[in-house]
């Protein structure tokens, strides 16, 4: 049973700290709106093994990170000027118009989805401060097998996240036209709040 709660523990965390839109799912929702259904899965795959590696290294060196906050610190840092850069590309993708008919699938997705999610500084440190937190309130036990099996949990809920945004893409097109006609712009905005909130946290 104990194993069994840590594969939840990680689903659920995985699964609630994406579902407001965000980088990777509002990116996952535009290539199903504007390339197809199987990029969009593969894209989701790509994004979600990064982020099992990802929660896998907060948990691995744990008392690493713990024992060299400024480790985290740089990684915020880094995670700023990303952001800032993604958040200006996706404008400037926002500025061109985009006729369907020659909208190009080509692109391993697959590998497209792995290095956006990688590209998510903040990754690390928050399933590192959940995980603590967790550990500290005696819902998980970092330690193996435990590890293993919560970043399983932590790749399964990412899933079922992306899934649910692929799965409802097409009625949020049909229902909320404003999103699919300006899905690029929305993504560059997510960005600077996403860096704006980096920022500040790096200067308290």
């Amino acid at each position: 049973m104990n194993y069994f709660l840590h594969v939840l523990y990680g689903i659920l965390i995985s699964y609630f700290a994406m579902i407001a839109p965000g980088m990777l799912n509002m990116t996952a929702l535009k290539v199903r709106l504007e390339i197809g259904k199987l990029e969009s899965v593969k894209f989701a795959i790509g994004a979600s093994v990064i982020i099992f590696i990802q929660a896998g290294i907060a948990l691995f060196f744990a008392d690493y990170f713990v024992k060299n906050p400024s480790v985290i610190e740089l990684l915020k840092t880094a995670g700023v000027f990303v952001f800032f850069a993604l958040a200006v590309f996706f404008f400037m993708l926002s500025r061109r118009k985009i006729n369907p008919k020659t909208t190009s699938g080509k692109g391993n997705y697959l590998i497209r989805g792995a290095i956006l999610s990688g590209l998510n500084m903040l990754s690390i440190p928050f399933y590192l401060a959940f995980s603590i937190f967790l550990a500290e309130k005696q819902r998980i036990i970092i330690e193996q097998p435990y590890i293993v099996l919560y970043i399983f949990g932590v790749f399964v809920g990412a899933m079922l996240l992306f899934y649910t945004y692929i799965y409802f893409a097409e009625k949020i097109a049909k229902k909320v036209s404003f999103i699919a006609r300006n899905i690029n712009l929305i993504l560059s905005g997510l960005f600077i709040v996403l860096g704006i909130i980096t920022l500040t946290r790096l200067l308290q």
